[in-house]
């Protein structure tokens, strides 16, 4: 087996993940400080023997590292992705016994997105199966922790997917205020708390769709979620109108209110649909912003 190890950027200028092509610790993951938390990842210190990196987090199918502000990721990914190869393929352990025993912490760090109103805390472990979305403490009563969250008074709303949560904020404070702040609670209570996911599944499509309807959804699926994903938001199909073709759609997470969502949907998404579907789609509007 030949690990295969592939460069991704992230919204986080700061950090680089390196994806492997297969499973690397059993299905733990793993957050080192610095050379000394990483006295049981000899992968780990390998990668802070380089001057340029802060912090390192193993999972089961990437590395992120963190790098400090004293280099730019074009001049040191290949260096480290070729260091991360090497190791794999030299058949050394990624983390010890006495590694896997220890407790298994969540890391948890920010990216910006298109939406200055809104910004995604990211985890190294996923947090729930489904998405949710809320937009005040009255819709979060079936969820502790987002009901939690809405105790900050400048949260305005809260989307929760996977391993991220995009949180829009009211303009009475700025994120360098507040961030800290916010990632200390979610880390603190994801490591002592499990989130229920079996309430509120926002994304529930009816079994009686027309057949374009059905190809409208699968396109978003497939082509349009992953892409709106990284940038903190989601988007869901509402109703197509064959007589206008017109498609209508509902923006979530950094996408709701977003000053860049227009250009979005008209030179993104409404393009693809009328690519893919020719003369069935002519128009995308979303009813929500």
């Amino acid at each position: 087996m030949k690990y295969i190890v592939k460069i991704e950027r992230t919204q986080n200028k700061f950090i680089n993940k390196f994806e492997v092509n297969e499973f690397i610790t059993n299905h733990l993951s793993f957050e080192y400080n610095n050379i000394d938390d990483a006295k049981n990842s000899k992968l780990a210190q390998e990668l802070f023997y380089l001057p340029f990196v802060k912090k390192v987090y193993i999972t089961s199918s990437f590395i992120s590292v963190e790098r400090f502000n004293i280099v730019e990721w074009d001049d040191v990914e290949e260096e480290v992705k070729k260091l991360i190869e090497n190791y794999l393929n030299s058949g050394r352990k990624v983390i010890s016994e006495a590694e896997k025993n220890k407790s298994n912490p969540i890391s948890i760090y920010t990216e910006s997105t298109p939406n200055p109103a809104v910004l995604k805390f990211v985890s190294n472990k996923l947090i729930v199966e489904d998405s949710f979305e809320f937009n005040n403490i009255e819709e979060a009563q079936d969820m502790e922790f987002a009901k939690k969250l809405f105790e900050f008074s400048y949260i305005k709303s809260i989307y929760i997917s996977k391993n991220f949560i995009s949180i829009t904020k009211y303009d009475i404070k700025n994120w360098d205020e507040v961030s800290l702040e916010l990632r200390n609670f979610i880390k603190n209570y994801l490591e002592n708390n499990v989130i229920t996911s079996s309430i509120n599944k926002i994304e529930v499509y009816k079994n009686d769709l027309d057949e374009i309807s059905k190809k409208i959804v699968s396109i978003l699926d497939e082509y349009i979620k992953p892409a709106v994903a990284s940038d903190g938001g989601n988007i869901l199909f509402d109703s197509y109108d064959p007589e206008k073709k017109l498609v209508k759609v509902i923006l979530q997470g950094a996408c709701s209110g977003c000053p860049s969502s227009t250009v979005t949907l008209k030179d993104g998404i409404e393009n693809m649909l009328k690519e893919m579907l020719s003369e069935k789609v002519n128009y995308v509007e979303a009813i929500n912003g």
